[in-house]
């Protein structure tokens, strides 16, 4: 399945081209990105186990003529604003939370938290799942480094850029 920053990178990309569509079929789903000068459709249908082919229908994110306006999801995230600005923790990297939804520190109420408090993560380590619209997105911790504060309660919901785990870089 992709990650969310490859789909990022991939509207980045489609966005910078001008092409009108892109269409990306994987094994566990397809991914359908399409754009016109007055909106922007962007599509992302999960592969169903179901006997005919699902309908999905596109979603219009309009954009005024003055300044377009990009989906949250979009928008690249600069390190240097991630940062806290105190001293004392300037080494500490904020893992945001890319989407809203609900935030859930383990894959399941019965198994342990993907992280906590003392972990060590690498660039892919999942640290948590935040559900949005029925769908479970893992998020990555992006820095290597040890977790020294979760910041968000399981269960909790959680905003864009919302700061989830302080992260010491290695």
């Amino acid at each position: 399945m992709l990650r969310m920053h490859e789909i990022r990178e991939i509207i980045r990309l489609v966005d910078e081209s001008g092409i009108e569509s892109l269409e990306l079929e994987t094994g566990e789903g397809k991914l359908v990105i399409k754009r016109s000068v007055s909106s922007s459709i962007q599509t992302i249908a999960p592969k169903m186990n179901v006997p005919e082919k699902p309908s999905v229908t596109p979603v219009e994110i309009p954009k005024p003529a003055a300044k377009p306006i990009e989906p949250p999801f979009v928008k690249e995230e600069k390190p240097v604003e991630n940062r806290p600005t105190n001293p004392e923790t300037d080494s500490l990297y904020k893992i945001t939370s890319p989407i809203v939804g609900t935030f859930y520190a383990a894959p399941s109420p019965e198994e342990p938290p993907y992280v906590q408090v003392g972990s060590k993560v690498k660039k892919d380590t999942v640290v948590c799942i935040i559900e949005a619209m029925k769908l479970f997105n893992e998020i990555e911790a992006e820095v290597e480094g040890e977790i020294v504060e979760v910041l968000v309660q399981n269960g909790q919901l959680v905003e864009i850029g919302q700061p989830l785990f302080l992260v010491k870089t290695s």
